[in-house]
């Protein structure tokens, strides 16, 4: 399999998002890339039944963007073909009373995937560095603390089995406005506009640096950020896959040994 450039930070690394081209699609040709992005689907399906059956380990999918970057698209996209048994999608909206009355970590540590599972969180704990900040839901003491809490409970996770790939899906603000724009034309998708999603576009500078500083803060090598070109969906797709099929092909699984003398057993009529 061809590897195509991936944006990796190394951890300690600082982030200046405007460094990073939204753009950017390497030496890759849209039918090509295509193509590979197909055998990575098929890997990555085959990869999942061994996950399954060796129960060793779990893979955890973080995928994070402004409104309207893709995360929808993308898990529809990229886990097509997948096996929806091994697969499970947590979507976190607005913390419920309940969820409050806890630790901010305490809703996100119950949809850990367990071993042998593939689990995708659209938008996640990163939101309480994100929104939370920019909105300031809460004192800036408690939100910069949260930084070294999320490391600590990745690392929990890590170390109890868990592989993470988390993906900040880049676009530019003049693609988030044509993607708001369509949503308004097409009748089909204006269930997914809303007149909520313009005031935070108007705060772009300011996520940005929240954003900033959670890539730099929260990029480590048990848990690390990929910062995805993803103005064009197909090369998005592309990165996404390729990164999930590495993951799991480091892991080097195998499925396990059947029982014995299993070439001796007869199946009754």
């Amino acid at each position: 399999m061809q590897h195509q450039q991936t944006i990796q930070p190394q951890p300690g690394q600082q982030i200046n998002l405007a460094g990073y081209d939204p753009d950017y699609t390497g030496d890759w040709e849209k039918d090509l890339a295509r193509r590979q992005f197909k055998d990575n689907q098929e890997r990555m399906d085959a990869l999942q039944n061994v996950l399954y059956a060796e129960h060793k380990h779990a893979l955890l999918i973080v995928l994070q963007a402004m409104d309207a970057g893709g995360k929808d698209s993308t898990i529809r996209k990229v886990m097509e073909g997948i096996n929806p048994q091994g697969v499970h999608v947590w979507s976190f909206k607005q913390p419920t009373p309940e969820e409050l009355d806890h630790d901010f970590l305490w809703r996100i540590h119950q949809h850990v995937p367990a071993k042998g599972m593939i689990g995708i969180f659209n938008r996640s704990h990163y939101e309480d560095v994100l929104v939370v900040r920019v909105n300031k839901l809460v004192p800036d003491d408690v939100w910069q603390a949260r930084y070294d809490h999320i490391n600590a409970f990745e690392r929990l996770i890590a170390d109890s089995g868990v592989t993470i790939l988390k993906f900040y899906l880049h676009i530019s603000k003049a693609e988030q406005k044509e993607r708001f724009e369509d949503r308004l034309k097409e009748p089909d998708k204006h269930w997914k506009f809303s007149r909520g999603d313009l005031p935070v576009r108007k705060r772009w500078d300011d996520y940005m640096a929240a954003y900033e500083d959670a890539l730099t803060r929260c990029n480590t090598a048990w848990a690390p950020w990929y910062i995805v070109p993803a103005n064009h969906k197909w090369y998005r797709d592309l990165v996404i896959s390729d990164a999930i099929v590495r993951a799991l092909e480091s892991l080097h699984m195998e499925y396990p040994a059947p029982e014995p003398d299993l070439d001796k057993v007869k199946i009754p009529d």
